[in-house]
This record gives C-alpha cells, structure tokens and sequence, in this order.
C-alpha cells in the first residue's frame, strides 16, 4: 500500500469513527416483507450462524452496548432489524436472522429463511452483504450454502471472521488461509477478508471503513 493509499485509508477510518459516534438507532424489526421500511437509502446486511455473533459485531461498530440485543441462546434474532445511522439517516445496518441451528420450531425456521432469502434477492437498496464466520469453527455447509445463494442473486459480500481472539494465533492463521482460498472460489465474495473481535476491538477500525465505503456516502 503506497503512503498515499495508506492515508486514504486512515481518513476513511477516522470519518467512519466520527460518524458512528452520531446518530445510530434501532428503528424496527421486519417479521414479513411487508413490514420493510422504504428502500430509501444505502443498507449493509449482516448474516451468519445462529450464535455467530452478529449482534455483538453490530454492538461493535456502531460503539454501543446494547443496541443490537445479544444472546447466548441460539437464533434469538428471529427477525430483519434496521438500524439507522447518521442525522439525517445516511443508510441502515441490517441484522438478520442466523441460520443453521436454531432453537425454534422447523416452520419457525423454515419462515425465517423465506424471509432472508428474499430479502437477500430482491432488496434494491441493499449494498453489501457481510458472511460472518466464528473463526473458531471455521466455514460449514450452511456457510457454504449462503455464499453460493449470495453468488447467484449477484449479491456482494464480505467474509467477516468473528472471535479471532479465542483462538491461537497459528490456528488462527490456518482458519484466515482456508477462508480465503474458499472465497476465491465464489464470484460475488470480495477478496478482502476481515479478521475480527468485538471484545478486543480488533479490525473494528477497518470493518467500520469498509461498511461505509460500501454504502457510498
């Protein structure tokens, strides 16, 4: 990375901060399509296994507590949560239900996929999609599954490794290779992998950057 590039980056950073630091607020949770709010703005999707830690990334980010609700109970997030983020709203963070296991009933689950995948498909607005993995576990099926889906609704997506800090740094090293030589082999994958954990604090910086590169604004 040239000086140049370098200073571009701590800009985008430093502004993203800033930003964050504003107005970030919970405006609703969408059960069916047809509580989506108007696509009227840029939205970043976070998905990811039941448990994966999306609330407690989105927590991260946004440098708040509690805004996005975490839970140690598998699928507590059973429905599409908009998030608004600058004054006046600039674009919308969006936590979606986990998948794979989930403690609910099978249609329970069955609707939340529907729900999903058809916002996944048909959402106008929606810029970016972030995959987050638990770096302790490494890419399942069903990771594999919601990247395949992502490569054919044209979708573009993030791989975001979450927990990097509860394991080994050589096994981390070994989880961060097989991640990216597996997003290699879909076409909607960005070539970027983010490394993260919410509770050190690291790569929050650059994912931040990166969430408001995506949207544009």
């Amino acid at each position: 990375m040239t000086e140049q590039e370098d200073a571009g980056r701590a800009a985008l950073e430093r502004r993203a901060s800033k930003l964050f630091s504003g107005r970030v607020e919970f405006l609703l949770s969408a059960p069916q399509l047809k509580f989506l709010p108007e696509p009227d703005v840029p939205e970043i999707a976070f998905c990811g296994r039941s448990n994966v830690g999306k609330s407690t990334l989105l927590n991260a980010i946004t440098g708040r507590r509690s805004i996005a609700r975490a839970s140690v109970t598998p699928g507590r997030t059973q429905e599409l949560n908009f998030f608004e983020v600058g004054e006046p709203t600039l674009f919308r963070l969006v936590d979606m239900p986990g998948y794979g296991f989930a403690k609910a009933p099978v249609k329970v689950v069955e609707r939340w996929k529907s729900l999903v995948k058809t916002y996944l498909r048909g959402r106008p607005v929606l810029e970016r999609t972030l995959v987050l993995v638990d770096a302790r576990h490494g890419l399942k099926d069903v990771d594999r599954e919601m990247m395949t889906m992502l490569d054919e609704a044209a979708v573009g997506y993030r791989m975001v490794l979450t927990k990097a800090d509860k394991i080994k740094a050589s096994e981390l090293a070994k989880v961060v290779a097989a991640t990216e030589a597996e997003a290699k082999k879909h076409v909607a994958a960005f070539p970027v992998l983010h490394v993260t954990s919410a509770e050190k604090g690291m790569g929050i910086p650059e994912l931040r950057a990166a969430v408001l590169a995506d949207t544009g604004v």
